[in-house]
């Protein structure tokens, strides 16, 4: 792969393996700007034919903030590695794992946030154990199973899977015209040729599964609503993928912080980079710090 065909990390950024329990995991990780005071580390899960370069452009505003951010592909996402053809390495719950990993190796208490897709592996993952998080954020990410129309266009997409490759998959679509966020290759920063590269680095396994998972995901957001973690809930004043209403709702059953993006539909992040950063931030300032974290401050103090 040529040098331009790669895709550049933000200023101050580094690209690398995590190494986990479970694996390495490509990240991208941006520390607090200097002179920043440092406030906390971010880890961020991209949506369905995602990656981590779709949180390219908050790196740079929330390292202004304080915040240490860690953008990572999952299992089978772009350059990390994930078998092709077994789909039982990509299950909900595998997936998960993954992420409580991640967060071990980082060895720090973890803002978690996820976009669409990620947005459910988060929440499965706090499921899971929720110890390791200081908050949740669900970007563009519903209670349970996406709209209609996008599960129409996510059976197409795994329909081609299931008889084409990816490279034909990939010239179907874009002889279709512009893709839609969730049932084809999501917009993101890059030329056309990173994109193909970033959309042939995904494994066909890890696309059937996650596909199938955002059409029967179940509504567990009155188990969320018992964790004691703060939620808040992020979206673009439009979005096909989860209606507005219905996050809306999401979000009072929460208890949850809520924040729409103006001028933004179901990428924020990518839509509108320096408000969605201003939102995050403000939500992630204004948390309460943990008994441990307070008593060492006093400590310090003292």
């Amino acid at each position: 792969m040529s040098r331009n065909a790669t895709f550049t990390p933000p200023p101050g950024a580094r690209a690398y393996r995590l190494r986990t329990a479970r694996g390495e995991f490509a990240v991208v990780d941006s520390p607090a700007a200097g002179g920043a005071e440092p406030k906390g580390l971010v880890l961020m899960l991209p949506g369905f034919t995602g990656s981590k370069e779709d949180f390219t452009l908050l790196h740079e505003p929330l390292a202004a903030r304080g915040y240490r951010t860690v953008a990572v592909d999952g299992r089978g996402q772009y350059e990390t590695d994930g078998p092709a053809h077994d789909e039982s390495a990509y299950t909900q719950r595998e997936l998960a794992r993954d992420v409580l990993a991640q967060a071990a190796a980082l060895d720090a208490p973890v803002h978690l946030l996820g976009h669409s897709l990620g947005g459910q592996i988060a929440r499965a993952a706090v499921l899971l154990d929720h110890s390791p998080f200081r908050s949740l954020t669900l970007l563009s990410s519903g209670p349970a199973q996406i709209s209609v129309s996008q599960q129409e266009r996510v059976k197409l997409l795994r329909d081609a899977l299931a008889v084409l490759t990816m490279e034909q998959v990939w010239e179907t679509m874009q002889a279709m015209g512009p893709p839609e966020e969730v049932g084809g290759p999501l917009r993101g920063p890059g030329d056309e040729e990173r994109l193909r590269l970033r959309w042939l680095g995904t494994r066909p396994a890890q696309l059937l599964a996650t596909g199938r998972q955002l059409c029967t995901e179940p509504d567990r957001v009155a188990e969320l609503a018992a964790l004691p973690l703060p939620c808040h809930v992020v979206s673009g004043e439009r979005d096909d993928t989860w209606p507005v209403p219905l996050l809306d709702d999401m979000a009072l059953r929460l208890g949850a912080r809520r924040t729409v993006i103006a001028g933004a539909e179901h990428s924020p992040n990518t839509d509108r980079p320096q408000p969605t950063a201003r939102a995050l931030a403000g939500f992630w300032d204004n948390l309460p710090p943990r008994p441990a974290e307070a008593e060492g401050r006093d400590a310090e103090k003292g």
